[in-house]
């Protein structure tokens, strides 16, 4: 180890005691790179940080940040999560453990439409959490589904850590959506299947919707699940539809999500002017924070990679005796207890930039390992003795204690384990979607490159008969002259 790879080891060190003593993250972060770079590297430390900044912020990926916010800020005010589940809960009241699936299921698709974790646990646990306790549902089931699948929103796309993550991987954000599909539509369904069986097992954990709380007609379960279904279906076509189908890049589809979630505003009654720039206000604080995270972290590693430290530490890993996999293992287990001091923002641009380089030397792809690290992180947020979803959930549900969430989600950390290990064992889960879209991509080209060549080969074959045509032309019109011209004088033939 050489002295400035030494130096840069002191500089995490430092970062790592400063941050958990509870200094800003992005002012340290700052601080650090430009006292130690400047130590180490001397006055272009101040260059460094300068060109880094610009070019972070000339990313695209950056623009659709604060939209996507903003569109989850806007739902939240339209009232879509009261929607959704008021549709769903008429729609399975006659099923054991039927609260159960309303509850990951609105879980689920609000979190496509705004990908928020406090919001959507905070709502559930207002909305369900008094309705499971008054149908007489397991309280400890009850805590670790609603605080379970409100975490879904961080993994399944339009998730903003998603966003965020791919520039810093170097990767598309299209493939990484599309990857993430699997894992958490996967854990989804195990979560249901899990909460299903066992009410089926035993009905005393979760019983059907009480009748007084069931709708009066079937007329009344299709306008419930036609103004609460389908606004969000169309809501999620316009943007992840546009984004994987490659007919808008991600800042685009954003900007139609937060246009079409102010349209859903309008039209459910809930847009207020006051409500609008509050939502305004929180999305700009929230994106000002990612933001300047993104830039402390941004210096932060380009020092810390200047000094050497970061090529050591990611060949140290390589040559590590383990197998590919322990390695890998390694790194999401890190990565995993990371995510409990930690949120994802200061993950993703602090530690994941030095954690990747060892991935990739490994072979393995950039965007599989991305969809797993957001796989573990989500499974972080249910990991106490941190996870912020108890506490969201204790706010909002007075009748259940720390202790009793905590149960409850500690069952759901096993079906996030095997989780894990499945996408581990089997990568096709989070990477047969963007295979597909690349081939499809891929054959389109193909298609059109064939389209192209035809059409050239027409075009040719069109300028060749032309060219025959009026060589043609010009034979018939010598023949024509030659005919045309006189004979000559007879005498002066025989002379």
């Amino acid at each position: 180890m050489t002295g400035l790879e030494f130096l840069g080891v002191v500089m995490l060190v430092v970062m790592l005691a400063a941050i958990f003593i509870g200094l800003p993250i992005s002012l340290t972060l700052l601080f650090l790179a430009l006292i130690f770079g400047y130590v180490g590297l001397g006055a272009k430390v101040f260059n460094l940080a300068y060109l880094q900044t610009f070019g972070l912020m000339k990313q695209d990926e950056f623009v659709a940040v604060p939209l996507f916010i903003l569109m989850g800020y806007v739902c939240d005010q339209a009232g879509m999560m009261e929607r959704l589940f008021k549709a769903f809960r008429d729609l399975f009241a006659p099923v054991r453990g039927a609260l159960y699936v309303v509850v990951i299921l609105t879980a689920t698709l609000f979190g496509i439409a705004a990908g928020t974790v406090g919001a959507t646990v905070a709502l559930l646990g207002i909305m369900a959490g008094p309705m499971m306790i008054k149908a007489g549902y397991d309280q400890r089931m009850s805590a670790g589904a609603i605080a379970a699948g409100g975490t879904l929103g961080i993994l399944i796309p339009p998730s903003v850590m998603l966003v965020v993550m791919a520039p810093v991987l170097d990767i598309s954000i299209i493939d990484l959506y599309a990857a993430a599909f699997g894992p958490g539509f996967l854990l989804s369904g195990m979560y249901i299947a899990y909460t299903l069986g066992r009410s089926f097992l035993n009905p005393k954990l979760g019983p059907p919707v009480p009748m007084e709380d069931r709708p009066t007609s079937v007329k009344v379960v299709l306008w419930e699940c036609l103004v609460g279904l389908v606004p969000v279906t169309i809501l999620t076509i316009l943007t992840l539809g546009a984004i994987l189908a490659g007919l808008t890049t991600a800042a685009e589809a954003a900007a139609l999500g937060a246009l079409g979630a102010v349209v859903l505003a309008v039209a459910y009654g809930r847009f207020t002017l006051k409500g609008f720039l509050g939502a305004c206000n929180s999305t700009m604080a929230t994106t000002a924070m990612v933001l300047f995270l993104a830039v402390g972290s941004n210096v932060f590693g380009s020092v810390f990679s200047w000094l050497g430290t970061a090529n050591w530490i990611t060949n140290m890993l390589i040559a590590s005796p383990l197998p590919g996999w322990g390695t890998m293992t390694l790194l999401l287990g890190l990565i995993f207890l990371l995510g409990w001091p930690f949120e994802w923002p200061a993950i993703v641009l602090i530690f994941l930039p030095l954690l990747a380089p060892v991935a990739k030397g490994l072979g393995y792809d950039m965007v599989w390992f991305g969809c797993i690290v957001a796989v573990v992180l989500q499974t972080a947020f249910l990991s106490p003795p941190v996870a912020m979803s108890a506490y969201y959930l204790k706010q909002v549900v007075k009748e259940w204690n720390l202790s009793l969430i905590y149960r409850g989600m500690a069952d759901f950390m096993v079906i996030q384990v095997i989780c894990v290990v499945l996408v581990l064992a089997f990568p096709q889960i989070a990477m047969w979607f963007p295979n597909w879209l690349q081939e499809r991509v891929k054959a389109e080209r193909v298609r059109d490159a064939a389209a192209d060549e035809k059409s050239a080969l027409e075009a040719e074959a069109n300028r060749e008969a032309e060219r025959e045509k009026q060589t043609e032309e010009e034979e018939e019109e010598e023949e024509e002259l030659e005919q045309a011209k006189p004979a000559p004088p007879k005498g002066k033939a025989a002379k």
